[in-house]
């Protein structure tokens, strides 16, 4: 038959980007992140990392295998979470923590709404806020083992550990940290969250191969800087740009923004909608950084506006073909009627008058 004559339902054209392909280029773009927190942490880093991968692509089999559904650990997705779980740990939490979070990820919030495609929040991030409640004391913990390279050098002492207040504790008080360090990852934090350089040029890797636009973490870091940097000069504190720059760099804030906020099932659809999206993104994080006790915020922010995406992307739908010239055409006639309406009230007027 005729492929021109062939009946089907839609779609009618098909892209050749997979969900695979996407999935494994995500997964490259978080390696320079992950290479970073091994060579700052040390092999405990590693094994974090790898653990919690396993953990959430095992899970993901275990659970499809044992209700007879499709396999789908190839598609890469699983892999990704996992290791989303892991760059979000400390490094020196215990290894059994990031295995029960990719399980929680995968199974609980994931799995249990349908799979891929169907849950309402990111599952590393609902993992990470899960372990958060569940063990606050040792989630935020960040006194590491020097790993191949220094750490703070802001730190004195200690050859066999180091220990301190995170670059976002310093903030919190209004003081400036180091941005050299934080922009290429000589801090404590989280494994994969410390170097602004890999994340951002991971993120800038994901730009340019179009597999995420530009609209959620640009409004996403641009809200947050313009409102951190109104505040930091309202407050009068030294160096606003500088301290601006390492809010931009502390924390999750980077690896959200670019890996997090911009996952494909937990964003909106629409461009209107992905910007109003990141907007709210930025304010919520200022908010939660700048006047409320948290020093963190990202992880929230982003969940709270996972739950907002369906009522966004109703108020910034496009109109269908044809639907916005009617209502333009509907408009002007109204218009044109209340002239007319004017126009006779006036001379009704004039007539009475006369």
């Amino acid at each position: 038959m005729n492929p021109k004559l062939q009946v089907s339902p839609s779609p009618h054209m098909r892209s050749a980007v997979t969900t695979r392909s996407i999935m494994y280029v995500v997964a490259c773009a978080l390696l320079p992140s992950c290479i970073a927190g091994v060579l700052c942490f040390g092999e405990h880093a590693f094994i974090i990392l790898i653990l919690s991968a396993a953990s959430a692509v095992g899970a993901e089999y275990l659970y499809e295998k044992l209700l007879n559904k499709p396999v789908t650990i190839s598609d890469g997705s699983a892999l990704v979470t996992g290791l989303l779980i892991g760059m979000n740990m400390p490094p020196s939490i215990t290894w059994w923590i990031p295995c029960l979070g990719s399980v929680f990820g995968i199974i609980v919030i994931k799995q249990l709404y349908g799979g891929l495609g169907q849950n309402f929040m990111n599952p590393a991030l609902g993992a990470r806020c899960f372990l958060l409640i569940s063990f606050a004391g040792r989630m935020t913990d960040f006194s590491v083992r020097k790993g191949l390279i220094p750490l703070v050098t802001s730190i004195p002492g200690a050859p066999d550990a180091l220990s301190g207040a995170t670059p976002l504790a310093w903030l919190k008080t209004g003081t400036t940290f180091d941005l050299k360090s934080m922009f290429f990852g000589n801090t404590v934090g989280c494994i994969g969250e410390t170097s602004a350089l890999c994340l951002l040029a991971g993120g800038l890797l994901l730009v340019a191969l179009r597999i995420i636009r530009l609209r959620i973490p640009g409004m996403y870091l641009g809200t947050f800087a313009l409102l951190t940097l109104v505040t930091a000069l309202i407050r009068g504190y030294n160096d606003p740009v500088i301290y601006t720059l390492e809010q931009l760099c502390a924390g999750g804030l980077m690896l959200g923004a670019w890996f997090m906020a911009t996952d494909y099932v937990t964003s909106p659809i629409t461009g209107r909608g992905q910007l109003v999206f990141g907007a709210l993104l930025g304010i919520l994080t200022w908010i939660f950084r700048m006047i409320g006790t948290s020093v963190e915020g990202v992880s929230y922010s982003i969940i709270f506006c996972n739950l907002l995406v369906p009522m966004i992307e109703q108020y910034t739908r496009p109109a269908a073909a044809g639907v916005a010239r009617q209502s333009r055409e509907a408009r002007r006639l109204m218009r044109e009627k209340a002239r007319e309406a004017r126009r006779l009230k006036a001379a009704d007027r004039k007539e009475k008058s006369v």
